[in-house]
């Protein structure tokens, strides 16, 4: 069979190894399928989540190595109070670590490692495995898997496991600052306009972009929203963003007047079916995606001919760019965005075309405006 399964679900825990030895009368043929069943699923019993890695090692490093996943995101769901779906990124990221590590194993003749048990990963390990990321990934993907192998190993340290973190000795690659995708403030109100409000799945769409330009929120805070979120008369939403935290913020005249048309016509996505709390519904009646958020943005834009590609998150960015190009507060901003971090924000302070022609109009001699205001000046 090659080495021996281990399951730690316990509704399978009945087909450990003491008992997998015991069972020589079996028909062959089952052994064997059930075998290479156990053996493709390494089962994350915390979270439920199978993380289909497979391991060429023995009983008692699987139990060992699954204890540490599973301590490591159970540390980051309760003590870190990551999301559902940052945990998910880690457990992807480990995930194709391993199977990276297993790979390698095989391929270095001699070296009887054993993939994924931390005690003997070095840092030629990791730097290989960046490098064979480069051929598929953009350096910020590289270096947020980077970033998952330091805090599981890091986590490791703290928990004595480990004596040292092998992917701190590992540079991150060096990233670029590219300027995020915004739309200009004239396009920007076109697509505005783009939802035909007659059907109440125009005025929801109107709705949801006018939310997300009007108080700049991720696709998920949208999602999240429920009927006693917003309080249209004083204008303002209670928004949980990530890490569970909550915050208030304005909502534009603009955006108050196709959140009311929507709620007129929101009980047509309800006929025939219970009431529900969320407060944008898809057309069966439950709470809507993300995934259709985004297909809906990219449909509206195409409908507007805006002959460029765009993401919901495209208009919380187009929020930022627009409010701190017309002179707000950067940290009023920051405020609004959710951003812990100031240095965040100051992406978004990137200076439009526009505006970088009217300063140099007002402030180069060589402009035109320069020369005609000195000419004016001599005619005076």
């Amino acid at each position: 069979m090659g080495y021996l399964p281990y399951i730690s679900n316990p509704a399978l825990v009945g087909f450990n190894c003491s008992l997998w030895t015991s069972l020589p009368f079996w028909p062959v043929s089952f052994i064997t399928f059930l075998g290479k069943l156990l053996d493709h699923f390494f089962v994350d019993s915390f979270s439920g989540t199978v993380l289909n890695v497979k391991f060429s090692v023995t009983c008692r490093e699987k139990a060992a190595v699954e204890k540490e996943f599973r301590d490591f995101f159970r540390y980051l769901r309760v003590e870190r109070n990551y999301s559902d779906h940052t945990v998910r990124n880690y457990q992807s990221d480990l995930r194709q670590f391993a199977g990276f590590m297993r790979q390698r194993s095989k391929q270095i003749e001699g070296e009887d490692k054993t993939p994924l048990v931390p005690g003997q990963i070095d840092h030629l390990d990791i730097r290989a495995y960046l490098a064979s990321l480069y051929r598929r990934n953009a350096k910020s993907s590289v270096a947020r898997k980077l970033s998952t192998l330091r805090s599981f190993f890091g986590y490791l340290v703290r928990q004595a496991e480990i004596k040292q973190n092998p992917a701190d000795m590992v540079s991150a690659p060096k990233m670029g600052k590219p300027i995020p995708d915004f739309l200009p403030v004239d396009e920007a109100f076109q697509l505005m306009h783009g939802p035909d409000t007659d059907s109440v799945l125009g005025s929801r769409d109107r709705a949801i972009l006018e939310v997300l330009y009007s108080c700049g929120l991720r696709v998920s805070e949208l999602t999240g929203l429920n009927l006693d979120s917003l309080n249209l008369e004083l204008g303002i939403a209670r928004v949980i963003g990530k890490g569970d935290k909550e915050r208030v913020v304005p909502i534009g005249d603009k955006a108050k007047n196709a959140l009311s048309d929507y709620l007129e016509k929101r009980g047509e996505l309800l006929t025939g079916r219970p009431e529900h709390r969320a407060f944008f519904l898809n057309n069966r009646g439950g709470r809507l995606s993300s995934r259709s958020v985004a297909r809906l943005v990219k449909k509206h834009m195409q409908r507007c001919n805006l002959g460029r590609p765009l993401s919901p998150h495209g208009l919380r960015h187009s929020f930022a760019t627009h409010l701190l190009d017309a002179g707000a507060d950067l940290r009023a901003v920051q405020e609004m965005l959710g951003h812990v971090s100031l240095s965040t924000t100051q992406r978004y302070t990137h200076l439009s075309v526009d505006k970088l022609m009217a300063e140099y109009d007002k402030a180069h001699p060589r402009s035109r405006l320069q020369r005609k205001e000195k000419a004016d000046e001599e005619e005076v």
